[in-house]
């Protein structure tokens, strides 16, 4: 756009849209859009510097090339009823007559039309599915366009394949003008108003809203430039219709609205990548809503199975500290029970002494407590495979369905990054479960438990240790029966002196096993809250880097989608102010 041609307003304005659209470009060029979309949105803000750009497009034999000789008043561009035109060829003004091909899907050809002066015309292939690369060259230049001037034939006015591209073309956000070539091969005036009825119903359908459309002869346009009578060629260029789409061109489309289209132009390319970027945007919301449920799911899982250990690990020693609370009553009972008169002659006898309280109170003990550590042990073990195997489950049921829906790499990084990391976790959880020997989980962790235990004063040698130095207190202070005989009689011996040591000995039996209870309980409780917040500690680490993933992504989703509101309210102000600039 040539700024010698605005005022102030119109300058500061310019310069402003330029600047909203470099910012949002660079925002847009983060978050891996297609290359080409990025790409027709730099084209499109470079094209905001040049004439005005007018592009005709429509499927090959609609006649675009014969229009366009036809406006310029001789035959420059190559007509034909096969596919002619492989390139998109920019018409200009020039002094002389020149064809520059740049390459092969690009070509410049100047001409010396003051329709020219202010404005270039593009010639582009046909869009039609017969000759794809020619529809690729003409959707990357579209965007590109001011102006659209659709081509379609009055032989097959408005196929399906057209209607397809005229929904592409507003996407971007273009003026659309229809043009109906080869009007003059309709008979009668009511051939006419069928074929411009058709045409416009089915343009307001996908338009939603009343274009504007000329019934055109690019065949009568090019013999009115070729005849040397004035009145014949002013009346075939009228009755050719190209009349009115000159005089629309150069007339209707003037300063004003030229600046206008000019402006809206690079805004409505902005607009289109924008919401495909929020379409992207909402897509991943969709997958990450999944992600996170799958999220909530897995620690959900992994905090009640913490719970549950928590609640549960009380009840469970306490199955163990049983075991001690009746080997105590038990050792109670059997100093009641020993400690008589009527046992004089057993109590003068440690040895038989201790070997009868390791018959009638210990012989049993370490192999209860073993019994009720293996217990907890395996439900301990139990319980954390069952975790496991509970989040494998949900893992492969998101697994299955990110495989149905989820597109692929190339398509969508995103899904492509989200479904590796699934997998990934997937397979680690399936090796961990593979190789996962309950039983040798099982032997490990009692091993350790016993280990721990037996490192502790009172359990040197298991509980046959514990008997061992009980018996040893007890008979440490059995009586010296025949001192106390030869000092006094048996009957101060039953009244004081048993009683005394029965009551002694109990005391420092309970005393040794409230020592021992303590102890040993909580050595087990530590020993066990180490293995199980180790178990829940290796589960967490193994889901981590999903887990990480999708909170790392929902946060980046939710910055992203904002940058882009903020780029649809700034392209939208910006119309807003075009209206009122140019008012």
């Amino acid at each position: 756009m040539h700024v010698n041609f605005l005022n102030n307003e119109q300058f500061l304005f310019l310069q402003q849209e330029k600047q909203t659209l470099t910012e949002s470009l660079l925002t847009l060029s983060e978050l891996k859009l297609a290359p080409e979309l990025i790409e027709t949105l730099k084209q499109a803000i470079l094209q905001l510097d040049e004439f005005f750009l007018l592009v005709t497009v429509g499927e090959f034999n609609a006649g675009k090339s014969a229009l366009i000789n036809a406006l310029l008043g001789a035959r420059v561009l190559k007509e034909g009823v096969t596919p002619t035109t492989a390139r998109v060829t920019l018409v200009r003004y020039g002094d002389t007559e020149e064809e520059q091909i740049i390459n092969d899907g690009f070509a410049i050809y100047t001409y010396p039309l003051p329709l020219l002066q202010h404005l270039n015309i593009v010639d582009s292939p046909g869009t039609n599915a017969i000759i794809r690369e020619h529809e690729i060259l003409t959707n990357e230049y579209v965007p590109r366009s001011d102006l659209v001037l659709f081509v379609t034939s009055a032989d097959r006015p408005m196929t399906e394949s057209e209607r397809q591209f005229l929904q592409k073309i507003l996407a971007w956000g273009k003026k659309i003008i229809l043009v109906v070539n080869k009007a003059d091969i309709l008979e009668a005036d009511r051939s006419i108003n069928e074929v411009r009825g058709f045409v416009l119903d089915a343009a307001r359908k996908i338009l939603s809203e009343e274009p504007e459309l000329f019934m055109v002869s690019a065949k009568l346009g090019q013999k009115a430039a070729q005849t040397n009578e004035p009145e014949v060629r002013t009346h075939l260029w009228a009755v050719s219709g190209l009349a009115a789409l000159e005089n629309y061109i150069t007339h209707s489309l003037d300063d004003k609205k030229r600046l206008e289209l000019k402006l809206r132009s690079p805004l409505g390319v902005l607009t289109n990548v924008n919401s495909q970027a929020l379409a992207n945007n909402e897509a991943q919301k969709q997958d990450l809503q999944a992600d996170s449920q799958l999220v909530a799911l897995i620690e959900s899982a992994i905090n009640n199975y913490e719970r549950e250990l928590q609640a549960e690990i009380s009840p469970r020693l306490a199955e163990v500290e049983s075991v001690l609370q009746r080997f105590e009553l038990r050792g109670q009972e059997f100093f009641d029970n020993t400690f008589k008169l009527s046992n004089i002659a057993t109590l003068a006898k440690p040895e038989k002494v201790r070997s009868k309280f390791e018959h009638e109170v210990v012989s049993d003990i370490s192999q209860e407590i073993d019994e009720k550590v293996h217990n907890l042990i395996d439900w301990l073990v139990d319980k954390d495979l069952h975790t496991w195997y509970q989040v494998a489950s949900m893992i492969e049921r998101r697994q299955a369905s990110s495989e149905k829906v989820l597109p692929s790499g190339d398509e969508n990084p995103h899904a492509s990054k989200r479904a590796e990391l699934i997998s990934d976790v997937g397979q680690t959880i399936k090796n961990v479960l593979s190789s996962y020997d309950r039983q040798k989980e099982a032997d490990e962790v009692h091993e350790l438990v016993k280990d721990t235990i037996s490192q502790t004063a009172l359990f040197e040698a298991g509980a046959l240790g514990i008997g061992a130095l009980v018996a040893t207190i007890i008979t440490s202070r059995a009586l010296d029966v025949t001192g106390i005989v030869a000092a006094s009689t048996l009957a101060i011996l039953g009244l004081f002196v048993i009683p005394y040591r029965r009551k002694l000995a109990k005391e420092q039996f309970k005393s040794k096993m409230d020592e021992l209870r303590k102890s040993l309980m909580q050595t087990l409780k530590t020993t066990i809250n180490v293995e199980f917040s180790g178990a829940i500690k290796r589960l967490r680490d193994h889901v981590a880097p999903y887990i990480s993933y999708v909170h790392s992504e929902q946060d980046k989703v939710d910055s992203e989608a904002l940058s882009l509101e903020s780029i649809k309210q700034r392209a939208q102000s910006l119309q807003d102010q075009i209206t009122k600039l140019l008012m």
